[in-house]
């Protein structure tokens, strides 16, 4: 809702006919939740289909998501150096 009266406003500022004002809006509501939404984004794959497109052709569904952070499950153990010299000097 938000975004539509955003485009709408841009609209407005071209000085274009009414009729046209809203299909530029529509256009650009569009646009905006294709690359919001994981169903109208373009497969990586094939950019030319949509996930949705791909989904309903397999007869897939998503089910769920998950999140990932960049660097999860990369936590290094830390040690202090003393006792990191000490486990190589009992182990040897």
């Amino acid at each position: 809702a938000k975004e539509r009266e955003i485009y709408a406003a841009q609209a407005a500022d071209s000085g274009k006919p009414e009729a046209i004002q809203e299909k530029m809006v529509d256009g650009r509501v569009r646009k905006y939740l294709a690359e919001i939404t994981l169903n109208g984004q373009s497969f990586v794959k094939d950019p030319d289909i949509t996930v949705g497109k791909l989904l309903a052709k397999s007869g897939a569904a998503v089910l769920e998501f998950v999140r990932f952070q960049v660097g999860e499950g990369i936590e290094k153990k830390e040690e202090d150096f003393v006792a990191e010299v000490m486990k190589q000097v009992k182990g040897s």
